[in-house]
């Protein structure tokens, strides 16, 4: 019998005591913490009077996530995304979230992502334009503010379509706030009144909208035939913003950094990239065609998944790693450690896109890389973000590199995305 099949009582315990949450100092704790002891470890939390327990072995992730998925709900940390986002899909549990998911999953269908081609592709024209501009005069471009205002507006054409004119200055405010705090979340709400009003508005007409606002009204319930109330959609639309957004962004602020430190690589992707026809609005088949590109995307997130931290509660007593884990535990998996793990990645911490080559798929478990997390609540926006990040690279470094400014270090922000500190400034240069 394996000590996964025998329960021990508890796995090793940390030498410290603190409150994992999503921010720096659990990072940096947690990051002592998984070279100490591995694949499963807890610590007492003083702030909520009892351990917490934290997993890296990626047989876990697929028990917690996966295959025994119905005994964990969301975990710490929900409260506070609750009064940001409401009760979305991110948020809610049980029936709800069933029947809410069940009506949305279509929406993200590969069909339906790449009607969104030409909004993708003009948005990208635009910044391309305004980044040729400013390097025309000698300046460096932020691409740190400029992946989060490219993103933002991806997302809000996406959900609002040709009603965005009048609600794109409102929402600006998830750019020009960056802080995640209580009066972010009371300025964020307070939009969910011009949604509400759109929404009526949209229902006392008969013009018809492409965009997932458009999509989201027309969905139905699969048992009742009934749509979302209006609260839910609402709550579905505020989700939409927040989780499409920030996490493109970071990803493709880090991937820019990644690049800009690894020439070969750079010059490899746009081999790749200028070898392949120049689409004007290239289908999302014609993305994933581009094997190199996809493997340099899928490293990026490897070495920074935005969502850097998961928090799940034990409904009943469960085994993990051969340790009993008590009803009600908290326990939290990280795919920034999990991606970095020894045991599965060669040279962990190097930038290494051809670990994606089809070839070296079987080198490692399934669920070692999970930059949407996985199972029956992974990320239902994964296409469609994947398919924004490829295709800016497709535009971009068809006709561009970018060298980044300044040799300092680059610091990591670990809150409830992983970002960079500060912005990145970056040279534009021709190629």
């Amino acid at each position: 019998m394996t000590a996964r099949q025998n329960p021990q009582h508890q796995p090793p315990e940390a030498d410290v005591q603190f409150d994992i949450n999503a921010d720096d100092e659990s990072f940096e704790r947690m990051t002592q913490l998984f070279a100490r002891h591995g694949d499963i470890y807890r610590v007492y939390a003083p702030g909520r009077k009892s351990h917490t327990y934290v997993i890296n072995h990626p047989d876990d992730i697929k028990r917690v996530l996966v295959s025994n998925h119905r005994n964990y709900t969301k975990g710490v940390g929900l409260d506070r995304v609750k009064i940001l986002l409401g009760n979305g899909i991110m948020t809610s549990e049980g029936d709800f979230w069933r029947q809410q998911r069940y009506m949305m999953q279509p929406l993200f269908h590969r069909r339906v992502v790449t009607q969104f081609a030409r909004l993708i592709e003009q948005s990208n024209d635009r910044l391309i334009d305004k980044w040729a501009t400013q390097s025309a005069r000698g300046e460096f471009v932020n691409l740190t503010d400029d992946m989060s205002e490219l993103t933002l507006e991806i997302v809000l054409q996406s959900i609002f379509g040709s009603d965005l004119p009048q609600l794109r200055q409102p929402f600006e405010v998830v750019t020009r706030e960056q802080a995640r705090d209580l009066k972010f979340a009371y300025q964020f709400r307070s939009l969910t009144k011009l949604v509400a009003q759109l929404i009526a508005r949209r229902r006392a007409g008969k013009e018809e909208h492409f965009d997932f606002l458009g999509l989201l009204m027309d969905a139905r319930d699969k048992e009742t035939g009934d749509p979302m109330t209006d609260k839910a959609l609402i709550d579905e639309v505020m989700t939409l913003v927040v989780a499409g957004h920030e996490t493109t962004a970071s990803a493709l602020n880090w991937t820019w950094y990644l690049l800009s430190r690894h020439p070969q690589v750079d010059a490899r992707l746009a081999a790749e990239i200028n070898a392949a026809p120049e689409y004007t609005a290239p289908s999302l088949a014609q993305m994933e065609a581009l094997a190199y590109t996809n493997a340099v995307v899928n490293e990026a997130l490897r070495l920074y998944p935005p969502g850097w931290l998961l928090s799940r509660r034990t409904v009943e007593a469960d085994t993990l790693s051969g340790y009993e884990i008590p009803a009600g535990s908290d326990v939290f998996l990280s795919p920034y450690f999990l991606h970095r793990h020894p045991r599965y990645w060669q040279e962990p911490d190097a930038f290494r896109p051809e670990r994606f080559d089809a070839e070296h798929e079987a080198e490692r478990p399934r669920f070692a890389y999970m930059p949407f997390a996985a199972g029956p609540r992974h990320c239902i926006g994964e296409t469609l973000a994947l398919y924004e990040m490829l295709m800016h690279l497709y535009k971009v470094a068809r006709h561009y590199r970018l060298a980044l400014t300044g040799d300092e270090p680059i610091e990591l922000e670990a809150q409830i995305n992983l970002r960079t500190r500060k912005p990145l400034f970056m040279r534009l240069e021709r190629r």
